[in-house]
């Protein structure tokens, strides 16, 4: 050891000693940082029912960004906020745009597609919205096939039931190509004439939205009034924001299991955009 080396540099260092208070306001910050991005930059989803087939299907998780259309009092992920009218920064959801709000009947988060905005007079007809008396664009596809799981089946309708040359059995559903005005273009089913294909005509008011899910047999929309356990036209500031893109999804086969878990993937629905419109069928 060098004599000329100063006793500070020599000595060892004296390790700080544990201290509760510490460790604690470290957790805080990482938590009040998660809760930060979960409330203002994204926060994760996860897809419970049919309502949005065929673009999601129940299983698929994906990211909503929280900032497109500004902040509202239901934008913290911990309701602190008294309830009030308008967004901070806020600016309109495009039509097209699929969007996750808090719904006025259950208080939960719903997914659906923005139809009708501020001022629109919006209808339905055979399954079909009808913007300011113009029908929205609508042409049959031919249909979609989704493989069963037990997140996704057919069974109430057999009739659909199909099985692949390899033994794979599918649903094949109905399918139509919307355009609304503007150019988005996004796939819908639509299976039978049922009670809420025939609606309106409603003038969209200020500060609300007019929603569709694209499964247009089963899903409680702004056809439904909240009453009923619909959404009815939904107050801008319940718009908790913008879904972008899923991330993975499952197909509801796996258990406790750890060997089932991998299998349980689909990996064709990983990291999908759900701001690009739909491909034009070839003809």
């Amino acid at each position: 050891m060098n004599r000329n080396e100063p006793a500070a540099a020599r000595s060892p260092k004296v390790k700080e000693p544990f201290s509760w208070r510490r460790e604690l306001n470290q957790w805080a910050l990482l938590i009040l940082a998660v809760l930060g991005i979960h409330s203002l930059v994204a926060k994760p989803f996860y897809i419970p029912s049919e309502s949005m087939m065929p673009g999601l299907l129940v299983g698929d998780r994906l990211i909503v960004s929280k900032y497109p259309y500004g902040y509202s009092y239901l934008s913290p992920s911990i309701p602190i906020l008294p309830r009030m009218k308008g967004r901070l920064f806020g600016r309109l959801p495009e039509r097209g745009d699929i969007v996750v709000v808090k719904s006025p009947s259950d208080g939960k988060d719903w997914i659906k597609r923005v139809i009708g905005l501020p001022g629109d007079v919006v209808e339905v007809h055979d399954g079909a919205p009808v913007l300011n008396g113009v029908p929205v664009a609508r042409q049959a596809i031919g249909p979609v096939e989704i493989r069963v799981s037990p997140n996704t089946d057919c069974r109430f309708l057999p009739r659909l039931r199909h099985v692949r040359p390899d033994g794979t059995i599918v649903c094949r559903f109905p399918a139509y190509l919307e355009t609304l005005p503007g150019g988005r273009r996004y796939v819908t089913l639509d299976l039978i004439q049922g009670p809420l294909d025939e609606r309106g005509p409603v003038v969209v008011p200020q500060g609300y939205l007019f929603l569709m899910g694209d499964n247009r047999d089963n899903s409680s929309d702004s056809r439904v009034a909240p009453e009923a356990g619909g959404l009815g036209l939904v107050p801008i500031e319940n718009v908790v924001g913008r879904a972008e893109f899923t991330t993975f999804s499952l197909d509801g086969s796996a258990t406790l299991n750890p060997l089932t878990w991998l299998g349980s993937l689909r990996p064709d629905r990983a990291f999908l955009s759900l701001r690009r419109n739909a491909p034009i069928p070839a003809t």
